[in-house]
């Protein structure tokens, strides 16, 4: 008898694997699925962080725009707080009613109904506090952010600072 070499296993042992299989395809979808939520969670928390520093940067021109009210008014008392009732926008307000009018208009018109502010004036020092309901970047509800800007005023109008 010859050593002669089988056929059929010359055939299957020429034959190689042309293309991919279903276990390959399947592992590359899971990767690529993983991959895009990652994505997808990473612009998520971006939308988040961004929304919170625009609600602070708002806050801040609004302090800010009242603290040169006050500074433009020198000795006027500004002290108030969202608790109290805001002071009327008439014909006949005191600058300082209009200033606080504009104030409570502009914290409510940013960050809504639930939103609260104050103005303490202690001597030199003027301190206002903004704080409003920070539903997108708290992972609890209900949580409130607070913006504070702390200044010393002038006592008499035209007085270097």
């Amino acid at each position: 008898m010859s050593a002669r070499p089988n056929r059929f296993f010359l055939r299957s042992a020429r034959r190689r694997q042309s293309g991919m299989t279903l276990i390959e395809v399947l592992i590359a979808l899971l990767i690529l699925a993983v991959g895009l939520l990652g994505a997808a969670m990473l612009q998520l928390n971006a939308l988040k962080y961004t929304d919170s520093a625009r609600m602070t940067s708002q806050a801040s021109f609004i302090a800010y725009d009242m603290l040169d009210r006050i500074r433009a008014n020198a000795g006027v008392d500004y002290t108030w707080g969202m608790d109290e009732p805001g002071p009327a926008s008439t014909s006949t307000a005191s600058v300082r009613d209009l200033d606080l009018h504009d104030f409570e208009a502009n914290i409510l018109g940013f960050a809504g109904k639930d939103a609260k502010g104050s103005v303490v004036v202690s001597g030199h020092e003027v301190t206002i506090s903004i704080s409003w309901e920070d539903r997108r970047s708290a992972s609890n509800p209900g949580a409130r952010e607070t913006f504070t800007l702390t200044s010393r005023i002038a006592s008499e109008p035209g007085a270097m600072q």
